[in-house]
């Protein structure tokens, strides 16, 4: 996983001019004018383009591009231009944030990912789930953003993420049980084209919680703890010397300093800081 991430950085690096200018502007402009068509010609449109493995094997190859141009929400007015919207400025951020050639690279992966399941299993595939996996792209790299859900509930973005997090968990389970291994996959490969590009920063965010949960609970951390409540039960001073007991209020401007040799959270002031035996 790793060497594939690396791979794509690297092609992306020597390639800035790779890919297209505005990507998701054109899918965007793509999915209204065939949601339009649908409305009048009863989803023939929409027919027309998806992905059907039989049928490019037929000669209609087109499918393979103009899928990605096929409405994920045909449904209500309102529900189709608010999710077209949203995927919309989601794909412009990362491209701002990214560069064109990564998210082309991104999004094109994830075509390609989405081609090679349909051809497998030869059934339809359509892009909705990658367009979904945006969105967890976006939490990553905004996880603190606040967004109104519904234009009403203000919410974080990184606890959206995990609501899309359990949609995907949902739709998973949902597809085993049905016994469509297929559709199981659907979500799981855009998942896969996730964690391709969020690898070393998954990685990162593992070890740095790992690492703050083992200082926690060092023994060094916890005798920290301990004294700074000492200090907020004491009155009259802050720091005392293990060895000759001065404190800050005997002496204002000594200064104190603690020794990470001391197995414990001793303070020394400045003639004992070197100058001590250690505490085993």
């Amino acid at each position: 996983m790793r060497a594939i991430a690396s791979w794509l950085d690297r092609f992306c690096y020597n390639h800035p001019r790779f890919g297209i200018p505005g990507l998701m502007k054109w899918i965007a402009i793509g999915n209204v004018v065939v949601y339009v068509l649908d409305m009048f010609s009863n989803y023939a449109a929409s027919l027309m383009l998806m992905f059907h493995p039989a049928l490019v094997l037929q000669g209609e190859i087109w499918r393979l591009i103009t899928f990605v141009f096929v409405p994920q929400s045909s449904g209500f007015v309102l529900w189709f231009a608010l999710s077209t919207l949203f995927y919309y400025y989601i794909g412009n951020a990362l491209e701002q944030q990214w560069g064109t050639a990564r998210f082309t690279v991104f999004y094109g992966l994830g075509v390609i990912l989405n081609l090679i399941l349909g051809f497998l299993f030869q059934t339809s595939m359509s892009m909705y789930y990658v367009n979904m996996s945006m969105f967890f792209s976006f939490a990553t790299l905004y996880p603190d953003m606040q967004v109104l859900l519904y234009g009403i509930l203000p919410l974080k973005v990184k606890w959206l993420a995990w609501l899309d997090a359990a949609l995907f968990a949902f739709d998973i389970i949902s597809a085993l049980s049905a016994g469509s291994l297929a559709y199981a996959l659907q979500p799981v490969i855009a998942l896969l084209n996730y964690f391709i590009f969020f690898w070393d920063d998954l990685m990162g965010l593992i070890g740095r919680t790992r690492d703050r949960a083992s200082h926690r609970m060092s023994h060094q951390t916890i005798n920290f703890k301990k004294a700074q409540r000492e200090v907020q039960q004491r009155k009259g001073y802050l720091h005392k010397c293990s060895v000759c007991g001065i404190t800050d209020a005997d002496d204002p401007d000594m200064e104190f300093r603690y020794c990470s040799k001391c197995n414990g959270y001793y303070c020394y002031c400045s003639r004992h800081i070197n100058d001590h035996i250690h505490v085993e």
